[in-house]
């Protein structure tokens, strides 16, 4: 079964369209300003909603389980026995794994919690406004446009018969943000889910008829429908070395404006964004704990082949952190403010890896470029290729074109014959089409905003075409044009 989730956005932020096709690995593109970092935030912001309970947010399927009376509307006898009578059938069976397609009857009480999404706009709410480091959700409004902005998000599952689409909608007035859902009444419902965890679950509830049942097979179906956005995300902020440089200072400061909360009316320090307190927060709660894992070996593998030297992290004697690099060939360890902007401008994604990233979670890397030589540009794009390849998924805005022809290379590279692959020195797996997707941020004045489309693959010039080349040619023919004036007054 094939599934994409898609994500159409308007008026929102810098934005004036945009509709997103979230693969694997997603790259947004674009000139600044343009709203790229706005579209990423708000990923994260909505894999927090909808995805697993994580300390940062009050997510969706939480309240699914809790705060909805349809969810935990107690089930009649009958009810019971046709849940009781489809778990023992998928039982006898000896199971399908996910995908299960719910039974008429079974779906036609799971539909109702589906449908019931109203009381989670408050939460909503207040995780975008978190997120963004907002008041007012009209502070993410497109301007002058000044009126809404819509999002929705859809999950697509196609089985070679019929595609099937479903999903939820959100709109951002002047003065709350509005959930609301998209679940077609005709509609086979299907649970992202093992059926024998799904009777674990759902054995108590079945055996006491205690409310709660219906939100218990409901949970997995919200999981198959929105997708990667069930799964825990990860945000790495374009200031990330930085923040890895002072994040001593900005905790300081954030403690001592605490201390004074009640006391002044306004403060000069700033308030972080959602996105910035989860990561000064994932540092803080690091350890030097190393799990065996493939993340693990992905990490020690981006320490050998790029870093050339490994991350530390020590703890003082009241249990703060601090972090360090060994270059390979060093006894002595150097603090992180001392090594390359480089070093610190990965040193998160190895810890983030190691300690953090779990296999299906996504990662979000604001401008994975920075501070890179255009050679290890080439090497970072062809790792976070074999990150993906492990079963993580990836997001990266960007300004390079090194990224973007290097991404380009292993697209190419998945239709050369797997015998013949070795003969080529890619530096990175194959990566499918259907694996990888380019979406340029074009501004545009009418109206007044960015336009996000898809870049194809242009197999002439061996990139996804971002105007890059254009910024070359204009200086080309500027030097040209120099070098005929200089000339002729010599």
């Amino acid at each position: 079964m094939q599934k994409r989730t898609m994500l159409s956005v308007k008026d929102f932020g810098p934005i004036a369209e945009a509709d997103v096709d979230l693969r694997p690995f997603t790259v947004f593109v674009g000139a600044s300003n343009t709203g790229k970092s706005y579209l990423a935030i708000l990923l994260y912001a909505l894999h927090q909603f909808f995805g697993t309970p994580t300390p940062f947010a009050a997510p969706f399927l939480l309240r699914l389980l809790n705060g909805s009376e349809t969810a935990r509307k107690r089930a009649s006898a009958k009810q019971i026995e046709a849940v009781r009578l489809w778990l023992q059938v998928e039982e006898t069976a000896g199971g399908r794994g996910i995908n299960l397609a719910l039974p008429d009857e079974i779906a036609a009480l799971v539909r109702p919690v589906l449908q019931d999404v109203g009381d989670a706009s408050p939460i909503l709410d207040t995780e975008v406004k978190r997120c963004f480091g907002v008041a007012k959700p009209a502070d993410l409004i497109r301007q002058p446009s000044g009126k809404c902005a819509r999002i929705a998000l859809r999950g697509e599952s196609s089985d070679g018969a019929a595609t099937n689409t479903a999903g939820y909608d959100i709109a951002i007035s002047r003065g709350q943000v509005q959930l609301s859902s998209s679940v077609p009444a005709d509609m086979p419902l299907r649970q992202e889910a093992n059926h024998l965890l799904l009777r674990e679950l759902s054995r108590t509830f079945i055996e006491t008829r205690a409310p709660g049942v219906l939100a218990e097979l409901a949970r997995p179906v919200v999981s198959a429908i929105v997708g990667a956005f069930a799964r825990p995300a990860h945000y790495l902020p374009a200031d990330r070395a930085g923040v890895m440089h002072a994040h001593r200072v900005v905790v300081s400061s954030l403690i001592g404006r605490a201390a004074r909360a009640g006391i002044d009316v306004e403060s000069p320090l700033p308030t972080l964004s959602g996105v910035l307190a989860d990561f000064l927060n994932r540092l803080i709660e690091l350890t030097d704990e190393r799990r065996a894992s493939e993340s693990d070996r992905l990490a020690s593998r981006l320490e050998a082949d790029i870093l050339r030297g490994s991350i530390g992290i020590q703890r003082s004697v009241v249990g703060y952190p601090s972090f360090h690099y060994r270059p390979a060939t060093w006894r002595k360890e150097l603090a992180l403010m001392n090594t390359s902007s480089m070093v610190s401008e990965l040193a998160p994604v190895v810890l983030y890896l190691r300690h953090v990233v779990r296999k299906g979670d996504v990662i979000i890397i604001e401008e994975p470029e920075s501070h890179l030589h255009p050679q290890m540009q080439v090497a970072f794009t062809r790792f976070l290729a074999t990150v993906v390849k492990a079963g993580i998924r990836v997001v990266v805005t960007t300004h390079s074109e090194w990224v973007l022809e290097a991404l380009a290379n292993l697209v190419r590279l998945s239709e050369v014959p797997k015998s013949k692959r070795s003969e080529v020195d890619a530096g990175g797996p194959a990566l499918t089409p259907d694996e990888v997707g380019a979406w340029h941020f074009e501004p545009k004045q009418r109206p007044k905003g960015s336009v996000v489309r898809e870049i194809p693959l242009d197999t002439v010039r061996g990139t996804f075409p971002a105007g890059f080349g254009d910024v070359t040619e204009h200086l080309y023919n500027d030097w040209a044009t120099i070098a005929n004036l200089a000339q002729n007054a010599k």
